[in-house]
């Protein structure tokens, strides 16, 4: 089985900087263990950066590091026609880049803790991967990597 491709939002990046304990930590950790391959937009890159800079700019070297141990990728810029097209599932731009990065590199999974235009939005049901939160991600490697149960009664 191929490690799964894994996008993160700004806020799973976020989350895993200020918090050691948290589910976005542990993704982390799976890159780091070579378990998942991690990846994020440059847009992505560019907004995490910022509101470390402007909400806690002491942790912006733990930030760096925490990329560089859990082997965090960077993608590609959207493309014109990819913002276009994640436009057509949201209507935030600034979520809809996230979304254009993430299907650009083709991702197994979409990991973000925004419940307002990502997590749980039903017009993304038709994408060829899920958007979850870093619980919704984990329970869905565990599911992969151990085999989906049987349906009760099935």
């Amino acid at each position: 089985m191929d490690r799964p491709k894994v996008f993160l939002d700004t806020s799973v990046l976020f989350a895993a900087v200020l918090s050691e304990t948290g589910g976005s930590r542990h993704i982390l950790k799976l890159g780091e263990a070579g378990a998942v391959a991690l990846w994020v937009g440059p847009g992505v890159l560019r907004e995490a950066d910022a509101v470390l800079t402007a909400k806690s700019p002491r942790s912006r070297p733990l930030f760096a590091l925490l990329l560089n141990r859990a082997r965090v990728q960077v993608g590609s810029e959207a493309t014109p026609d990819a913002l276009r097209r994640a436009l057509t599932f949201l209507d935030y731009a600034p979520d809809a880049q996230v979304l254009a990065e993430g299907m650009a590199e083709n991702m197994d999974y979409l990991v973000s803790l925004d419940r307002q235009h990502l997590v749980g939005n039903p017009r993304l049901s038709v994408l060829p991967f899920p958007v979850g939160t870093p619980g919704d991600f984990l329970a869905w490697l565990r599911a992969r990597l151990v085999g989906t149960p049987p349906a009760p009664g099935g």
